[in-house]
């Protein structure tokens, strides 16, 4: 792929509103971006979605710099690649750190698809021209998340995430339901939950859920089989979920029976791809998850989401929903409770570097040898 520099970017920017789950509120979001420039001049671009403290995953945008620059990228420079799928099998050197990979690798996708003079979408196997959107309702307060749910209903949204914790679960959520009887809802536990708390998981089988994401461990494939036995409701698994080989033991096993896929997560678009296509071809439902990400990727996750696969609307919003101003143009917008996806080359969004600038707390380049 003949690459010139990598450049990285740390940026910080607040969000509009605070985005609060039992694990703690966010108020702003810092990230790296990633820009892979090859010997034409032709930049792709990725998006680190690490968090600035370990509360998701263990990665921080900190480690993420760190792999990045003193491993990853390193290994690019003596590990010359053809096509972005190879980067994978030279990044397996390296135990987890999927984020810090992810972002790196989904640069060199926009990249090869920008000199192949195709979108994202397509060069991924891509078919849909506009994707659903869905929404994540992160409030605490029900008064407050009454009023979002009917300002989201206004932008078109299709479908509704609910953040709960053992302490606020079936009178939260029961009480949207009272007022929106046929609101495609979820829940979101992050984890919060054990097999102590049954009863209280079962009692959410009379509110029509689409799904319960990650009620037990973060790393749990086990316990949510036994829980999955004893609910109506479908499991969803989000964070145990970190690789196509996780995927195949919850599909064995039945620890679930819808899979979210987060690139940032699993390491990047391939993986991304093959846990899709495995779950595609057993008809599990699959769903592209947020990480309260800038433009950039969210723009990745709008070509993944237009894989067949994707049935249910996913974590995938306008820019507007956290952003002022972000750092891509055109923003990403919701029409009547859809995406377009891109046909231009590449990720088919611009960056907007004045608003990059402005946001920016770090910069580091590294220049490859030319041969």
């Amino acid at each position: 792929m003949q690459i010139a520099y990598i450049n990285l970017n740390v940026i910080k920017m607040p969000l509009k509103v605070p985005f609060q789950t039992h694990l703690g509120n966010v108020t702003e979001r810092e990230s790296i971006i990633i820009e892979v420039v090859d010997n034409e001049g032709i930049s792709g671009y990725g998006e680190c979605v690490a968090f600035t403290t370990p509360w998701y995953t263990e990665e921080t945008v900190k480690t993420c710099f760190h792999m990045l620059t003193d491993i990853l990228i390193p290994l690019l420079q003596t590990n010359p690649i053809k096509h972005p799928e190879e980067a994978g099998g030279i990044f397996n050197f390296v135990r987890r750190n999927n984020m810090a990979k992810a972002g790196l690798e989904m640069a060199l996708w926009d990249l090869f698809a920008k000199q192949s003079g195709r979108s994202l979408s397509a060069l991924l196997g891509g078919t849909r021209e506009v994707i659903p959107s869905g929404v994540v309702v992160a409030s605490n307060s029900i008064v407050t998340a009454l009023k979002q749910i009917e300002s989201y209903l206004v932008e078109g949204y299709q479908r509704f995430k609910v953040k709960i914790n053992p302490l606020n679960d079936y009178s939260f959520l029961s009480e949207i339901r009272q007022h929106f009887p046929d609101l495609p809802m979820m829940a979101d536990a992050n984890s919060a939950y054990t097999l102590n708390h049954l009863e209280q998981l079962k009692a959410l089988d009379e509110l029509d859920l689409l799904m319960i994401e990650q009620p037990l461990g973060c790393d749990d494939i086990i316990e949510h089989a036994a829980l999955q036995k004893e609910l109506k409701t479908p499991i969803c698994l989000d964070e145990s979920i970190v690789t196509l080989e996780d995927a195949k033991k919850a599909i064995d096993l039945g620890s679930c029976k819808i899979i979210n896929i987060k690139a940032g997560r699993v390491g990047g678009l391939n993986e991304a791809k093959k846990i899709h296509d495995y779950c595609y071809a057993r008809e599990v439902p699959v769903w592209c998850g947020g990480m309260i990400e800038f433009g950039i990727s969210r723009a990745h996750n709008i070509a993944l989401a237009s894989l067949p696969g994707f049935s249910i609307p996913g974590d995938i919003s306008a820019s507007s929903r956290f952003w002022e101003e972000d750092i891509i143009f055109p923003d990403v917008k919701v029409n009547k409770g859809f995406i377009s996806v891109p046909t231009i080359p590449g990720i088919g969004f611009e960056i907007n570097k004045k608003r990059l600038e402005q946001c920016n707390k770090m910069e580091k380049l590294t220049k490859f040898n030319k041969k």
